[in-house]
């Protein structure tokens, strides 16, 4: 924390208030509102492509990873968070911390959660950070801990952290005087000036050469050296066999759209909504998801053919897209839409 941090804190007295909720209970007696249940473990392995023979059959376990989805509270929101979370929450935005994101989380797995396991938790207040600069804005990170239990038995931890902050200012941009255009061209240059640029893709060791692939105009999928299984999107081992050697075949651009949705809200400067993103299934037979071109946005179909083509979105940047081919089955009325 900046001194000037540490002053602010001291002259209006807001983080000795924010600590004295350490230790507090923000969920107390939870219950998980389904059972440990084969649906949701297919619907969950088949959305991540995890094919591991241990969640699924008669001896079927949960994939650790799913620990905080018996958890959650739906649509219809928690109904076990407790009164002082909800104040310490209140008092961040009291403070003029009204906006929040998640920032990170962290799991322990003590034992395997099996269907039919009833699950219920709870949660303390394990720690709120001193007033923290970031590039979203200052606010104050608030980390929960969970204890998951199946039977009664500790069955995982879940650290979850948020970032209750203040949005920082956005500098204005110059105005650059305007010179005389024709008027389409005006409206060119205008969109030109302000039109922002769209977020980076995230590059790290796991991913680099699958974006070194889209810059050389190659969309490659990686192969186990293993036990032969591909899988997408990239990851640092199989999760079939467990092997961390890999190679890459290169897929030959042709799919159809598993399935898709509408993105209407919420609205990204560097979009223009509404647009179709698309769960697309290679012939290869993994999936990507990326958006579907070529059509618009209220014909695309489940089943439809789409063929992959790399989009230049600004100087640095190109993207693998899918161009619809020709129509496929029809869906029902306003499917996919968000």
């Amino acid at each position: 924390m900046s001194g000037e941090e540490r002053a602010h804190d001291a002259r209006d007295g807001l983080y000795d208030r924010l600590k004295a909720y350490e230790g507090k209970p923000a969920a107390i007696a939870g219950r998980g509102k389904d059972p440990v249940n084969l649906p949701m473990i297919r619907h969950w392995c088949e959305a991540m492509g995890d094919a591991h023979p241990a969640y699924r059959g008669p001896d079927a376990v949960a994939p650790p990873t799913m620990l905080q989805a018996w958890t959650m509270g739906g649509l219809s929101g928690h109904q076990d968070r407790s009164e002082a979370y909800g104040e310490l929450l209140g008092l961040l935005d009291g403070a003029g911390y009204t906006s929040v994101v998640a920032t990170d989380c962290e799991q322990e797995y003590l034992r395997p959660l099996r269907p039919g396991d009833e699950i219920t938790f709870d949660a303390v207040v394990e720690s709120v950070s001193p007033r923290k600069t970031t590039k979203l804005g200052t606010g104050h990170f608030v980390t929960t801990r969970m204890d998951v239990r199946a039977g009664g038995e500790l069955a995982g931890t879940h650290r979850f952290r948020i970032l209750k902050y203040a949005p920082a200012a956005r500098p204005a941009k110059p105005v650059e005087p305007a010179k005389p255009v024709e008027p389409v061209e005006a409206v060119e240059a205008v969109e030109a000036v302000e039109r922002p640029r769209r977020p980076r893709p995230v590059v790290n060791r796991d991913n680099a050469g699958f974006w070194e692939g889209v810059a050389a105009h190659r969309l490659l999928i990686q192969r186990c050296a293993a036990c032969g299984t591909l899988r997408f999107p990239w990851l640092p081992g199989c999760n079939d066999c467990g092997a961390g050697e890999w190679d890459t075949v290169e897929a030959g651009g042709e799919g159809t759209v598993h399935s898709y949705v509408v993105m209407h809200h919420p609205p990204f400067p560097a979009f223009d909504p509404p647009y179709a993103v698309g769960l697309i299934e290679l012939a290869e037979g993994v999936r990507m998801i990326s958006n579907v071109v070529g059509v618009p946005y209220d014909k695309v179909r489940i089943g439809m053919p789409v063929r992959l083509e790399f989009q230049r979105v600004d100087e640095e940047l190109e993207l693998p897209v899918f161009r619809a081919v020709e129509d496929g089955p029809a869906a029902g009325p306003g499917e996919g839409e968000r």
